[in-house]
Order: C-alpha cells, then sequence, then structure tokens
C-alpha cells in the first residue's frame, strides 16, 4: 500500500524513533507502519478505512502476529486515549485483536493467561529433538494412510525456531496491550459510548489487570445508558470474574436480567453463564437459560451487537450453553440444535461445535456408533447437520468439526448414516 500522508499527532510522539525496517510484519520490513499509524490519525475517513485494513492485513495477518505488532501498540492505546482524534473506536478493536488473535478461541471461558505463559515456558524449555520424537510417534499412531498423510503434513510444517518466534510475537504483542491498560480505564467514562464500549471489550482479555479494571468496570453499571457499551461492560465483568470475586459479583449482575433491552439482558446471562462454569453455582438459574436460548434460537437481525464472538450473539450463545449443560442438559442441547439449523456458512461452525459438544462431550474421533444407538436429541442433531444447505458443507471447516467426533463426511455420506434421502 502506497504510504498515506497525514498530520502527525501528539499521540505519535517518538514514531520515527522506531527502527521500523528493523522490524518485521507478514510481508517483511515494518517501514510502512509509522504512515500507516499517521493515517489512521487523519481527518479522512477513507484515509482511515485504508490504513486500517492494512494494519489488519501486515501486523496481525489471519490472526498472526510479528515482531512490529508490539511495536505498534504503544502509540495505538494513546491514539484511542486522545479525544480530538477520529476513529478512536477502531483503535480499541484492533488493539483488543493484536492482543488475543480471533476472540471466539478465547470464549466462553475467557483468557487462559496463565495456561499461555506457561506453554510458551514449556517450548522454550524442551528439545526440538524429542518434539521431532513425538511428532514421529504420532504419525505411526495413525488409523489410516489419509489420516497418516495429515499428520506428516502437520510434522513437516513444524519448525522449533520460528514456532519460538511466533509465540514471542503473540505474548509480545499481548503484553504491550496489557501495558496499556492503566492509559485505557479512564475511557470508560469517555462521552462516546463506541469507546467506552470499545475499552470495555480490550479490558475482558486481562485477567491479571482485573483488580483494578473491575471495580472501575462495575462502577459504570448503573450510570451507563448506552445498550451496547453496558452490555459490553457486563460481558467483560463475567470473563473477569474468578473464584474469589465470583459470588459477589453474581449478585452484582444479576438484576440486569430483568432490564428493558433484551442485549443487556443477554449480556447479563451470558456474564453469569461463565461465573457458573466456574464453579459459582448461584450464577446459574432458569432465567439465565432463558435469555441464552433466546440468543441461540432467534437474535433479532436488526438489534445492536456486542463486539465479542464477531457480533454473533448465537455462537456467543450456544458457547455459552455449554457452561449450563450439567443443570439444564436437554435443555441446552434443544436450544442450541435449533438456533443450528437456523445457521448457514461460517455462522454454522462455531454452534455446530457447541452442539456436537452438548450432545457427545469432547470430541471423539471413533464415533458415537450406529444411528440407532443414539438418544432422540442425539439423532436430531445428526439430522439437523445433514440437512444444512450444501454450500455450508463446502466449506472444511464443518466437515472437520463434524469430523472430529467420528460422524461420517461429507454431507450425503452424513445424509445416509442419518437415513435421509440424498439430494
Amino acid at each position: 500500500m502506497t504510504e498515506i500522508n497525514a498530520p502527525v499527532p501528539a499521540a505519535l510522539s517518538g514514531l520515527d524513533a522506531v527502527d521500523w525496517s528493523a522490524l518485521t510484519h507478514a510481508y517483511g520490513p515494518a517501514d510502512d507502519v509509522p504512515g500507516l499509524l499517521r493515517a489512521l490519525c487523519s481527518p479522512d475517513g477513507e484515509q482511515r478505512d485504508q490504513a486500517l485494513d492494512a494494519l489488519y492485513g501486515n501486523i496481525f495477518h489471519q490472526g498472526s502476529r510479528y515482531p512490529a505488532t508490539a511495536a505498534a501498540v504503544p502509540f495505538l492505546v494513546r491514539m484511542a486515549a486522545d479525544p480530538a482524534l477520529p476513529g478512536r473506536a477502531v483503535c480499541l478493536e484492533l488493539l483488543a485483536a493484536l492482543a488475543i488473535g480471533y476472540d471466539e478461541t478465547h470464549l466462553p471461558d475467557g483468557i487462559a493467561i496463565t495456561e499461555w505463559r506457561a506453554a510458551v515456558e514449556e517450548i522454550h524449555a524442551r528439545d526440538p529433538e524429542a518434539i521431532r520424537a513425538e511428532y514421529d510417534a504420532w504419525v505411526e499412531a495413525a488409523a489410516d494412510d489419509r489420516e497418516r498423510r495429515l499428520r506428516e503434513f502437520r510434522r513437516d510444517l513444524y519448525d522449533h525456531d520460528r514456532q519460538l518466534e511466533a509465540m514471542a510475537a503473540e505474548l509480545g504483542a499481548y503484553d504491550a496491550v496489557r501495558a496499556g491498560v492503566p492509559a485505557l480505564l479512564p475511557l470508560l467514562g469517555d462521552a462516546d459510548p463506541a469507546v467506552r464500549a470499545g475499552t470495555a471489550y480490550v479490558l475482558a482479555w486481562f485477567p491479571e489487570a482485573a483488580g483494578e479494571s473491575l471495580p472501575r468496570l462495575l462502577a459504570t453499571l448503573d450510570e451507563e445508558r448506552e445498550p451496547v457499551a453496558l452490555a459490553t461492560a457486563l460481558v467483560t465483568a463475567g470473563l473477569l470474574g474468578d473464584d474469589g470475586t465470583g459470588p459477589e459479583l453474581a449478585l452484582r449482575l444479576r438484576p440486569f436480567l430483568t432490564a428493558g433491552e433484551p442485549l443487556v439482558r443477554w449480556a447479563a446471562a451470558t456474564a453469569l453463564a461463565r461465573l457458573g462454569g466456574r464453579g459459582v453455582e448461584a450464577a446459574v438459574t432458569a432465567d439465565v437459560l432463558a435469555e441464552l436460548v433466546a440468543g441461540a434460537e432467534q437474535p433479532g437481525p436488526d438489534e445492536p451487537r456486542v463486539p465479542f464472538h464477531e457480533g454473533d450473539p448465537r455462537g456467543y450463545s450456544a458457547a455459552s450453553l455449554t457452561l449450563l449443560a450439567d443443570r439444564y442438559p436437554r435443555e441446552a442441547l434443544d436450544a442450541v440444535t435449533d438456533g443450528l439449523a437456523a445457521t448457514t456458512g461460517p455462522a454454522s461452525f462455531p454452534v455446530a461445535t457447541a452442539a456436537l459438544r452438548l450432545a457427545f462431550g469432547d470430541p471423539r474421533p471413533e464415533g458415537p456408533g450406529a444411528f440407532t444407538e443414539l438418544t432422540e436429541p442425539q439423532r436430531r442433531l445428526v439430522r439437523v447437520l445433514a440437512g444444512l444447505d450444501k454450500h455450508t458443507w463446502q466449506w472444511a471447516n464443518l466437515q472437520d468439526i463434524v469430523r472430529s467426533w467420528g460422524l461420517p463426511v461429507p454431507r450425503d455420506e452424513l445424509r445416509a448414516y442419518a437415513g435421509l434421502p440424498e439430494e
């Protein structure tokens, strides 16, 4: 992309002191990043849009982060915090993406930062030859030639040094955004509701900072009148709650289940379901189930959306219902199956995953057995899966999801398994 000239605001002070050409992103040296950050501050909306697209393509390429990613973060934090600049909400959305990648991989439980840090340390400590030997054994254990070829492909792609570099870049970007949390907290009281919502969304991914951010977030709930900002704050509060704060937090959030705005009720239910998944028994009640069922089955097409799960309430509701499976197994599965029947294309992927988990537990490549041996709710789910349109079944993602539970693929084989006619 051609570098776009724009006035340099105070938020970009020190931008040229960074040796961007020594840093890399998806396309090599990152010497285009300063111009893109300047353009992101432009009063011209088209220039900002072009710059944003370019940044998502180079320092966040298909979810990957790079050495240049962390270097860009402090400037984006200052841009978001500068009320004189336009488009601050998109800076906050970008910051969240740079920190965690695609958020649906962390939902409904929230960011597992302790495990993430431990995994990085483990890879650093391991002998590359030992990892290679484990890959070799995994290939040898393949059930058939097709599976063996797939495993060989994955083994041959593994590069230990590249893996370490990628992990360092991802965790480095996360920690760079984490360092900006104190500067972002005042934005919970910003005049722009989109900035307030964006700030709450960023805070959701930093449980290590919850001691500071959660009280500030809760203090805003009773004054917030904008539905998206309030709903985002509620979901974030649920994601930041832990074993110590959970019971008290559930009491604080429960009144929002009776709010007049459906989005706010859904957000409160989502937060309470997550707390219930963390062992807060009082958080999960029938009204929580009812709101999530409504979100999974029939989200309003024109209703406002929160940024979580890429603005997909059906997918997030389905994932949240898996947290209620112990208490409401049949109701949760029925709701997610109904929601799946109304999906098409990529929107079906998270719902299908949640439904299969509710129906069959963890992925089981050996399969659930003959169709006649399944329970009626399980059979209904299989029929709904087999009834999804051919366009949806063209996606390898869906086939991989179904295959993970040992069910037949592609679509015609699943239909035959379920006793449905050919189409």
